[in-house]
């Protein structure tokens, strides 16, 4: 007998902070019960070059299928491809902007407009600071209809010693609200 995988979609989108994708597409590597499908914005590939060492066909060989972000004709694209939840991490503030407004002129806005209208799981990692009110009320708006809002902010309790553990936490987060279970981050146990 065959166990029913999860299917997850990560857009990565054009915000700094690739490195929160990275190590939620490493994770999800390791789960045998979890297939993923990722798209990778034009200015996520760009990020990727600036912020890591790692290379588009590295992160590509680690999700099971990738999309080109113009290809709108993707089966993510469709309500009828069922699908666990998606992840826009990082979230820049122009995809929330198209996703809170229903612009979908790529296939990241394409995908969460799907997420929107079958009512899955969409969780967007913001990654701009300062937020102006355009920014909050576009995520206010989001919110208010279901979106899970997890922004990459540290915990301190369990006292992270490196960048990685920073991610660590980050990650635990993401997949905690996608119901996977995990081990990842260092949990408040208590005082």
């Amino acid at each position: 007998m065959s166990i029913q995988k999860k299917r997850i979609i990560i857009g990565v989108s054009g915000a700094s902070g690739t490195v929160y994708a990275i190590d939620l597409i490493r994770k999800l590597k390791e789960m045998p019960t979890v297939e993923t499908h990722a798209v990778f914005s034009t200015w996520a590939k760009q990020n990727l070059k600036v912020e890591t060492d790692s290379s588009l066909k590295e992160l590509e060989n680690l999700v099971d299928y990738h999309y080109s972000s113009n290809d709108l004709g993707a089966i993510i694209a469709s309500g009828s491809f069922l699908t666990d939840g998606m992840v826009i991490v990082p979230a820049s503030m122009k995809t929330v902007s198209a996703i809170a407004t229903g612009f979908s002129d790529n296939l990241i806005a394409r995908a969460a407009d799907v997420m929107l209208k079958e009512h899955r799981k969409l969780i967007l990692v913001p990654r701009e600071t300062p937020l102006n009110v355009i920014h909050l009320e576009n995520l206010t708006k989001l919110a208010k209809i279901g979106v899970q809002i997890i922004p990459p902010i540290p915990a301190f309790y369990n006292h992270p010693k490196t960048i990685q553990d920073l991610l660590d936490h980050q990650t635990m987060k993401i997949l905690d609200s996608l119901g996977i279970e995990n081990d990842t981050g260092g949990r408040w146990k208590g005082d």
